[in-house]
């Protein structure tokens, strides 16, 4: 199987998966617990997307100047920074201690 058969694939899956969504009748996502666990399970996968990107090379674990950035960003949008500015600010601190290091 070639790399483009298996993204065509991937795709279809997305596509059919989306779909699937649609079939889900309205009244049982305004229960209380499937709308809960909805709004926690995109939280929780983004803060893994996050740590993943943040924290992952490869198969190893690497502490850089991302971690810092990412504190930083995390403490501006705690104070309601914004977003252009957290943007702005932890990308400046990623630089700058890249730069000194």
């Amino acid at each position: 199987m070639t790399l483009w058969q298996i993204i065509i694939l991937a795709s279809i899956g997305c596509l059919l998966i989306k779909q699937a969504g649609y079939l889900v009748p309205p009244s049982l996502l305004k229960k209380p617990a499937p709308a809960r666990i909805a709004d926690l399970l995109t939280v929780a996968l983004l803060a893994a997307l996050i740590a993943i990107q943040t924290l992952g090379a490869g198969e190893s674990l690497v502490l850089d100047a991302r971690v810092p950035a990412v504190l930083v960003a995390v403490a501006l949008f705690a104070l309601r920074v914004p977003f252009i500015v957290v943007i702005v600010v932890a990308a400046g601190v990623a630089a700058a201690l890249r730069a000194f290091a």
